[in-house]
């Protein structure tokens, strides 16, 4: 099929670009509202529905967990190929991506700044917490 002559719904395309694992992920994703069309440079856009008939250089933006991309349409397939393939379907703008690195940006860091405990402290953690608020405390008092 040519180009032109391909229409695919937005469930079906969000499948094959590789957004979602599953079409119905796709579909429960447009019915929550996290898919809306977006003008290239506005944030708030149209929701859409899932039967909605994709079309080149339509702008969608796609919200994952806290991560909104904003896309552009390149090209339409409703079959599921290779990740390469998929990437080829459409562009991220400029400004979604810098908006992206920002927010990747800032969860690396509050995430190194955050002490990783799993479980139980172990007796060398109970001393250093112990260390730690007697120190805290000593200085509060004096």
């Amino acid at each position: 099929m040519s180009q032109d002559a391909l229409s695919v719904r937005i469930d079906k395309w969000l499948w094959a670009a590789r957004f979602f694992k599953t079409r119905s992920l796709a579909t429960d994703a447009i019915d929550a509202g996290h898919i809306r069309r977006a003008a290239v440079g506005s944030v708030n856009g149209d929701r859409v529905k899932a039967a909605l008939i994709v079309r080149l250089n339509d702008a969608f933006s796609v919200q994952r967990g806290d991560m909104v991309q904003t896309i552009v349409v390149t090209a339409l397939s409703d079959r599921r190929g290779s990740a390469s393939d998929a990437s080829t379907l459409y562009r991220e703008t400029d400004e979604s991506i810098k908006r992206r690195l920002d927010q990747q940006a800032l969860r690396q860091a509050s995430q190194s700044a955050t002490p990783t405990l799993r479980g139980r402290p172990t007796k060398q953690d109970r001393r250093k917490l112990a260390e730690l608020f007697a120190n805290t405390y000593s200085d509060q008092r004096s």
